[in-house]
């Protein structure tokens, strides 16, 4: 128990500033918008750095612990908590938050309080589906995001973002109503408790198990998205604006993943064994089909959002695989790196795409070319972000692929050859979109004209960079703070509880 609620801090302090900005936000002054926004988010991510000289990777017990009673007549409570597989989650999502704020510093123009309030709000509720011990908080949490995501995508979209933000919301929301019925039939279960670390120790039969599995399944396999229930995601990324689609695949597909790890494997561990295998086989299809898919896309912006739903194939290929009744450790620990790193290299793809459309106002692959002579420093942080898109080693995007193609092989020899075709598919589509928009002569007037990044758009770029380098050349930290809490998680998966 640590004396300062540091986990409520990360939590309350960027939503705080939101509803500040909210209550005294006004067109009249956006530069002051600009800047209490900026204040926000920096000092929230500080506040999240608090995390790592505290927190010990020799224990799997949750940390930074805080249990206040929220709703005394259904036992419900305010129960935070953090162990090694969710406190970088907590970190990257405080991260990319300041990284959001600088992309729409000058691009944004109108409603800038109410544009900066709402990822600031939306970046508290993230923290708090991460940092959640109670089912009833992590749903409310859960849930919550829809609504600013749904802002952020209506207001400020495109010319479709109204049918965009609809369908975003409709599938998400949809998806979780049977969560819902199973976070209920889990308290009557548990003899009354909301607790999700009581769940985990709640003996169930196969059948109930089965149907509590597919009741999580569903609203965690929208939100990651896994295929067939992806269709949302790539109108919702050409609509969004830039910070939309930059939070959206950097930190919002990463909570679907989360709730397979915190809910789906721990609750019901003999239902995940039975049905691991159809898991695995849609993981496959979004690793090979979708990777097929990416390579006809015609607008960057579709090609990156259907890279990522490669690339979280990949997660849930690797939670699932599964040796002697329980995952297999180096694959796990695989796919929340990749979960990691994709946080950032998706986020630095759509911020370069976002770099170009606000010179050009366009997405279409067609309408650029030679841009590296007009862009020579864009063009080489494009570069290394679109190598880290197709796992170059050296950057972060190779080790989490590494680990999972590893554990795949160690699983079955033909399941980890179609999983490393994410590695071939992934540097077709990612290099063809950069042969065609950055090399070659200038294709017309309006590349001729383009200006390079400026000193904003550097620096949002250069931090990008260097954590995906520093990620790729020296992962220890970010595994070794997660490996006993994987270690002990799986092997309370390997206890059967029926």
């Amino acid at each position: 128990m640590h004396s300062i609620p540091i986990l409520s801090l990360c939590i309350w302090m960027p939503i705080a500033f939101g509803f500040l900005l909210l209550a005294c936000g006004s067109d009249r002054h956006p530069h002051v918008a600009r800047g209490i926004a900026l204040i926000g988010a920096l000092l929230s991510f500080a506040v999240t750095l608090l995390l790592l000289p505290g927190f010990d990777p020799g224990t799997s017990n949750m940390q930074f612990v805080e249990k206040l009673t929220w709703i005394s007549r259904f036992n419900a409570q305010y129960y935070l908590g953090v162990d090694g597989i969710s406190v970088w989650f907590v970190i990257l999502t405080a991260f990319i938050t300041v990284i959001v704020v600088i992309a729409g510093w000058e691009v944004i123009e109108e409603k800038v309080a109410q544009y900066m309030a709402a990822f600031l709000i939306l970046s508290g509720i993230m923290i708090g589906v991460f940092s959640s011990l109670d089912g009833l908080l992590f749903y409310i949490f859960f849930e919550a995001t829809l609504i600013p995501m749904y802002i952020i995508i209506g207001v400020y979209g495109g010319p479709n973002r109204v049918y965009a933000a609809f369908k975003f919301f409709l599938y998400t929301l949809l998806g979780s109503l049977l969560t819902l019925v199973a976070i209920i039939y889990l308290y009557f279960k548990s003899g009354g408790s909301w607790e999700i670390l009581t769940w985990h120790q709640t003996p169930l039969p196969l059948e109930a198990q089965i149907a509590i599995f597919l009741a999580f399944f569903m609203a965690f396999a929208v939100k990651v998205p896994m295929w067939p229930v992806h269709t949302w995601l790539p109108d919702a990324h050409v609509e969004a604006p830039t910070g939309g689609s930059v939070v959206l695949a950097a930190i919002m597909l990463k909570l679907g993943a989360y709730g397979f790890l915190r809910f789906s494997l721990p609750i019901t561990p003999d239902a995940s064994q039975q049905l691991a295998g159809w898991v695995i086989g849609l993981s496959l299809i979004a690793v090979v089909y979708i990777g097929l898919v990416a390579l006809v896309q015609k607008d960057m912006k579709k090609l990156v959002a259907y890279s990522s739903i490669a690339h979280m194939g990949f997660v849930t290929l690797g939670f699932f695989m599964m040796t002697d009744g329980k995952p297999i450790q180096i694959a796990v620990e695989g796919a929340i790196i990749q979960m990691i790193s994709h946080g950032f290299i998706s986020g630095a793809m759509f911020a370069c795409i976002g770099v170009l459309y606000d010179r050009m106002h366009s997405r279409n692959i067609a309408d650029y070319g030679g841009v590296a002579n007009t862009m020579p420093q864009f063009a080489a942080f494009f570069l290394l972000f679109a190598m880290a898109n197709c796992g170059l080693p050296a950057t972060s995007g190779f080790v989490g692929e590494f680990m999972v193609i590893m554990g795949a092989v160690k699983f079955n020899f033909w399941i980890g050859l179609l999983a490393s075709t994410t590695l071939i598919f992934g540097a077709a589509y990612s290099l063809w979109m950069y042969k065609r928009v950055v090399f070659g002569e200038i294709a017309n007037d309006q590349v001729r004209q383009l200006t390079d990044i400026n000193r904003r758009e550097f620096f949002m770029l250069a931090l990008l960079a260097a954590m995906v380098l520093f990620m790729g050349l020296y992962p220890k930290p970010f595994t070794d703070v997660m490996h006993v809490s994987v270690r002990d998680l799986l092997a309370h998966i390997a206890v059967s509880k029926l």
